[in-house]
Formats: C-alpha cells, structure tokens, sequence
C-alpha cells in the first residue's frame, strides 16, 4: 500500500477528476488510496492523456482503490433503536496503523461518523464520547483522547479529522470537555495531570498571536477589538478550494468577487458549521461568506473552558503562577464573553463583527454555549430559555437557526450537539420542564425515523418529522456518530 500524500502532488490528475464530475461526492477522490507511487501515476496519466482512447475514469479505477464502507447491520433484525447502536459502536470502528492516501494514521482505533466520513472527526468524537460512557467503553474513550493528544503533539492542534487534506485547520477544542467526560467516567482527576502539556500545545495554537497583534487587529484564530479584547474566531491557513468540494467552491468563488472567498469558506468548515446562513452576510448567498470578519461565542466559551481547565489542572499540580495566569485568563474571557456576544436588543447571544463593531443579524443555537458553560446570568438565561421556546423548540427537536436557506445548518434542521447543550443548558439554570421537552421531542423524531428508515441520521427535520432532513452539499448520511452518542446520553438520563 502507498503512504500519504498530498492532493497538490497529483493536481493535474485530480483537477481533471473533480471537474469531469466522474463521481457524484467530489469526496470520493479526495479520499482515494493509490495503488501505485504518486510519481508513476503522474508520469503516466502525463503520457496517456492526450490519446484518443483515454478514459480518465477507467485510468483512476486502475490507479487508485476507494474505500468506502456501510454499516453492515441488517435493518431487518428490527432490533430495538438502543441494541441497535451498541452493535453500531462496534460497525463504526476504525483502526489507522499507517499512512493511508491522505488518511492520516493514529496510534488507536477510533469511531468514525458514518457514511461519505470515514475518518476521525474532532468534535463529533465529544459527542460520540457521551454515548460510549454510557455503553461503559471507558477504553474507546481513552482512545479518542490518545488520538487527539498524538495529534496536538504531531501537528500542535487536532486537525479538523485525520486527512492531509484538513490539516491547515482545526475544528471547535472539545479536548478539554473529553478529559472531562473520561475523568467522570473514572472517577480519576489523574488526566488533567497526564494531558497538560497537550492542553497547553492546544492553547498556544488557538492564542497564536495575541500578545503580537495591535487593537482592531485580526491574526489566524484571533482578533482583537478597538479597546485591546482578545477574541477568538474560526480560521484557515489555505485560501484554496476544499479538497473535498474542489469544483463547487471553484464555481462559487468565481461569482464572489472576494480575493479571501476559500479561506472564508474554509474558516466556516472549522467551526462544524459547513454551512449556515450565519456565515452569510447577505443571509441567502455563499458568495458573500464573510466567516473571517467574525468572532464566535461558540469558540470563546470553548477556549474559557479549556483556560479553566488549565487553571484546574495547574492547581491539581501546585503550578501557582499557572494557576493564577489561567484563571485571569478564563475571568477575563467570561467578561468578554458577556460584554461583545451579549445582544441586550434581542435577548440571546449573537456573534460580533470585529469590523463593524456590531453583532452579526444571524439568531443561532450557538447562543446556548455561555448557559451550558454557566457564564449567564440568571437574568440572560431566562430570556434566552423564553427565545429557544419561542423560536427554537419545534416539534422534532431544536433547530440550529431561525433562518430557512437550503444550507443544512439553517432551519429546519435539527443536530444531536445541539439537543445536549440545549438539555443541559436548561438545567443549568433550572428550566426542567424545558430540557424535557427538548429532549423528548428530539429523541422521539429520533426514534420516529429509525422505525421507518432503520437507520440513525446524520441531522433531523424539526418541523416536518416525517421528512428525511436534507440541504447542504451532499445527501443526508446514516450510521451516526454523535447521533447515536446524544440518543443513548439523553436517553439514560443527564444527571
């Protein structure tokens, strides 16, 4: 078997793949295993192409193998939903002992999402995490962490998932939350300890810049106001079409105008949010993605976790100055948290454009992260609780934003990460009867769809339950990683 390489290595052959439209998921080459070394792939599609009897898909199918596997689990068993997903940790499993295509190995096996995705992806594997503590495979949760600890060590961050190809961008830190999932599992504070410096590499990544950068400055993942704030915001270090949607974003790109419009859209795929008419200043067109202007409550309550973390773990060891250094660093976040993402106009939290100094007009589920984290107010978490019921809440679970684009992170789509926050949020801040119902009205369109289809989801219609979800740039997938993680957790109960 051929080690990694780079899609830049073979550019003219895959160039010609990605717009002769030869497979339906430009993914599909993205992910191809070559069957021969790249430069004798090259030489050779160099010498055949210009003959009259070259056919570019035929010469890709005796050049390079496509792996591309199905849960293997027989809808017709009619096991019940919970059965079925313990068997579907098992089907999920991946190993990568070695460099693959643009698979990138890791030291232990792991769960990918299912479906076009069989890779490692970060933050899925958080949510992944909660449903394998529930199944009590404490080993799997530990190896999720060994990967993204190997990974921080290797790259100095975890990469979107384990491709060459995502590795100039990372995707929302969940690292710290999963020491924290395996840590109550155990019972054992311990990784805290063990994972320090890996959570420090993680940081500086994130922070890469903050000290340097002068007011009203952006650099890389951060930004800083006109008053001197550090913000955090999601970004890419290519402006370049994505690998993996190269003709769609060459077509896009050509109709935008915008000299940034690839890291814009590469810097979107960083948050899990690809895409949203969050990332659309128009509110309706790709073209005028404008991702780079932006800075997220989502990442700062993730980063005020992981600076927390750190000062815990900095306390666990007797590190005093990083314990205070840390913790100033987490206080401030909250502040900041509160002050640039807070929307006293609209009562949730929104995010804020470093350009314009204004919040974005996008009113988006990511308003539940500083009440999941418990950085609100009593005040602002009711008001928040009042907007998720009244425009959030619908019949099949909460909806990701209030606004219907045909993008599959907009209405009226409803994603597991979403459901947990949201419950867990609500009972932060004693809503009960609220993070029931979010809970049961997922769970129960969830179970709805398993029932006819046999199979759990990628991502939910909220409002139309007997509707497959759909919208994006690829079909709606099946298997589910975080899908089945979220089920069982909520199922089981949040305690």
């Amino acid at each position: 078997m051929q080690p990694n390489f780079y899609i830049e290595e073979i550019f003219d052959l895959f160039d010609a793949v990605q717009k002769s439209k030869i497979f339906e998921d430009q993914k599909v080459m993205a992910d191809a295993i070559p069957l021969f070394p790249v430069p004798e792939i090259n030489e050779k599609y160099a010498s055949e192409k210009g003959k009259n009897d070259f056919h570019l898909k035929e010469f890709v199918l005796k050049h390079f193998k496509f792996n591309q596997t199905e849960p293997s689990i027989d809808k017709e068993e009619k096991l019940p939903i919970e059965t079925y997903i313990e068997k579907l940790w098992d089907e999920l499993t991946r190993t990568a002992d070695e460099d693959q295509g643009t698979l990138l190995k890791l030291p232990k096996p792991y769960i990918v999402p299912g479906g076009r995705f069989n890779e490692f992806f970060y933050w899925d594997s958080y949510f992944v995490m909660l449903g394998l503590q529930v199944s009590g495979r404490i080993e799997m949760m530990k190896n999720i962490i060994e990967n993204c600890a190997y990974l921080i060590n290797k790259f100095g961050f975890v990469p979107n998932g384990n491709r060459t190809y995502f590795l100039s961008r990372s995707q929302p830190p969940y690292f710290s939350l999963m020491l924290d999932l395996l840590a109550e599992a155990t019972k054992d504070k311990t990784v805290y300890s063990q994972y320090f410096e890996t959570m420090e590499k993680e940081y500086r990544f994130l922070m890469d810049g903050a000290e340097e950068i002068e007011a009203h400055n952006q650099y890389r993942r951060v930004a800083k106001t006109k008053e001197g704030d550090v913000l955090n915001r999601y970004f890419d270090d290519k402006n370049a079409p994505r690998w993996e949607s190269y003709r769609v974003d060459l077509e896009v790109a050509a109709d935008s105008g915008n000299p940034e419009f690839h890291r814009n859209v590469r810097a979107a795929c960083e948050s899990g949010w690809d895409f949203s008419s969050r990332w659309f200043a128009d509110g309706h067109s790709m073209k005028t993605i404008y991702t780079l202007s932006l800075a997220e409550v989502d990442v700062n309550c993730l980063l005020w976790h992981l600076e927390s973390t750190l000062a815990k773990a900095s306390e666990l060891q007797n590190f005093e100055a990083k314990k205070n250094y840390y913790r100033q660093k987490a206080d401030i976040r909250k502040k900041n948290i509160n002050q640039y993402f807070w929307s006293e106009e609209d009562k949730i939290y929104k995010d804020y454009n470093i350009e314009t100094e204004a919040h974005t007009f996008s009113e988006h589920i990511g308003t539940l992260y500083p009440l999941f984290f418990k950085l609100s107010t009593a005040e602002q978490a009711k008001s928040v609780a009042e907007t998720i019921t009244e425009k959030f809440l619908k019949s099949g679970g909460l909806i990701t934003t209030t606004k219907e684009s045909g993008q599959q992170w907009d209405s009226p789509n409803a994603w597991a990460p979403f459901q947990w926050l949201g419950y867990v949020a609500m009972r932060n801040y004693g809503f009960d009867d609220l993070a029931e119902r979010i809970k049961n009205t997922w769970c129960t369109n969830v179970e709805r769809i398993y029932e006819h289809t046999g199979k759990l989801m990628e991502k939910y219609d909220a409002i139309d339950t007997a509707h497959i979800a759909g919208g994006g740039e690829y079909p709606n997938q099946y298997g589910f990683g975080w899908t089945n993680g979220v089920y069982v957790k909520l199922k089981n109960d949040y305690e």
